[in-house]
């Protein structure tokens, strides 16, 4: 037995809409969309009377998927938690990226908001978090050459 990659790392959202339009700005490819519902969805993830609409997206070399969800049924009542970075469970998803300062001014301008601030560690990366739509946040990362 071995693990061979990591497929996706799944995302469940209130505005499919907007986390689609925040991560294909963000520079990510678009693989597809759909609706899923039935018995067998049902039967994988433990829940009743399930209908979602799914957006699978991938970074341009192809190596890292991301699986937007929007669950129509059922819903969750507690609705979004901002939380902070310390926050006990998964928090962000780290990206390598070129220009961070460019990414960055570009995010900002589609309404996301740098949580911190651009920072040099021991001249090797420069690294940063930013929050977009529905309080997911990225941490950004760039190696300085």
């Amino acid at each position: 037995m071995k693990i061979n990659r990591l497929d996706h790392v799944g995302i469940i959202v209130n505005d499919l809409p907007a986390a689609k339009a925040f991560f294909l700005d963000f520079g990510l490819e678009m693989l597809g969309e759909g609706e899923v519902e039935g018995e067998w969805v049902e039967r994988i993830i433990g829940l009743q009377d399930v209908k979602e609409e799914v957006v699978m997206l991938r970074t341009p070399d192809g190596e890292a998927n991301i699986e937007l969800v929007k669950f129509h049924t059922p819903s969750d009542e507690n609705g979004i938690q901002r939380s902070l970075a310390n926050t006990l469970g998964l928090r962000h998803i780290a990206f390598a990226v070129e220009d961070i300062e460019a990414l960055v001014t570009k995010l900002k301008k589609k309404g996301a908001g740098l949580i911190g601030e651009i920072q040099n560690y021991e001249n090797t990366y420069k690294l940063c978090y930013v929050r977009g739509p529905e309080g997911i946040i990225l941490e950004l990362t760039e190696k300085i050459k």
